[in-house]
């Protein structure tokens, strides 16, 4: 499924079949989530995207082949393929192991054709070897989805009480986490969503309601997940002295201004960008000893802008999935 230009519907397209240069992986792709992050490349606001582009960036795919110099993997093994698919690892963050923060990066379904295909090509070095008894569709969305809202945590510290605002792929993977690990969590849905707010409390909330309504206390911190900049007040106001609140989006709409009292008694406000491929290894590893399991919704490849219409409209409860016609069932 192709992208011509911002504001248009995917297109199908028969392409060449992709060959592996050096240091890439041709792989089948068994499965690819629809990221949030889709629906803003394809709605124009994302800027400077490779056109045309096939979009993805939360694929599980099988290797066919390597080309030269791919390390790690074989023919047979299952990959995954998450947003950042290559860094330059000569500039200064890159050198600082900060290889999220690199000058000049590739990004996958954005600047580097994605996963919305039967087939695509990742560079191995990014790629993250997956157990082959795990569902793809199921897995796909721990690759960004997972893979931001576990960075997200990291950069509110110990927090033991922490508000999720968007309570939707990232957030219910990150509450499987918190609920494991013990930590209080409150989530914050879109007002009147009673669906999304039972779907928090089936996951362990220890509160949920709409984004309009005040936490019944003060949380150490807050993660928000929904593109909406007129949260970010809303956030500040519900963290206590010193609380952290964490911005988890690559999009956000406008924020608008808000009194320094709100900031002040040293709250702090922080943004999250990409992942390095050790906040992969730590994420996957934690998402295991903790059980997550993704709920998901299947669309078949054909039908990818029925599911981005889906998830642009709230009719997605936990994550959207595209399987191609040769992936999993």
């Amino acid at each position: 499924m192709v992208l011509d230009a911002p504001g248009r519907k995917l297109r199908p397209a028969r392409l060449p079949a992709p060959v592996p240069g050096r240091g890439q992986l041709l792989l089948r792709v068994l499965a690819c989530g629809v990221c949030r992050t889709d629906l803003h490349l394809v709605d124009g606001e994302l800027p400077e995207p490779k056109l045309p582009v096939i979009p993805g960036h939360e694929i599980v795919g099988e290797v066919v082949a390597a080309g030269p110099g791919a390390l790690g993997f074989t023919p047979g093994q299952r990959a995954g393929v998450p947003w950042l698919g290559h860094s330059c690892g000569r500039c200064p963050w890159c050198r600082e192991g900060r290889e999220n923060l690199c000058n000049a990066p590739g990004f996958t379904g954005y600047t580097l054709d994605g996963g919305y295909a039967e087939h695509c090509l990742a560079e191995a070095a990014w790629c993250f070897a997956l157990p082959a008894s795990a569902d793809p569709a199921e897995t796909a969305p721990l690759l960004c989805a997972g893979l931001i809202g576990w960075r997200s945590l990291v950069m509110a510290g110990a927090a033991r009480s922490i508000g999720l605002y968007g309570f939707g792929a990232a957030a219910h993977l990150l509450a499987q986490i918190l609920r494991a690990r013990g930590r209080t969590f409150m989530a914050f849905t879109r007002p009147g969503d009673v669906a999304a707010q039972a779907f928090a409390r089936a996951l362990g909330a220890d509160w949920a309601g709409g984004s309009d309504e005040p936490p019944p206390e003060r949380l150490d911190a807050a993660i928000v997940f929904a593109p909406e900049g007129g949260l970010v007040p809303v956030a500040l106001r519900a963290v206590r002295k010193g609380g952290t609140v964490v911005l988890g989006g690559i999009h956000m709409s406008d924020i608008p201004s808000f009194p320094y009292r709100l900031l002040w008694e040293e709250r702090v406000l922080r943004s999250v960008a990409n992942l390095t491929r050790a906040d992969g290894e730590a994420f996957l590893a934690e998402a295991a000893a903790c059980k997550v399991r993704c709920s998901v919704q299947r669309y078949p490849l054909a039908r990818a802008n029925e599911a981005l219409a889906d998830l642009r409209a709230g009719r997605v409860q936990g994550a959207a999935v595209l399987v191609p016609p040769h992936g999993c069932s």
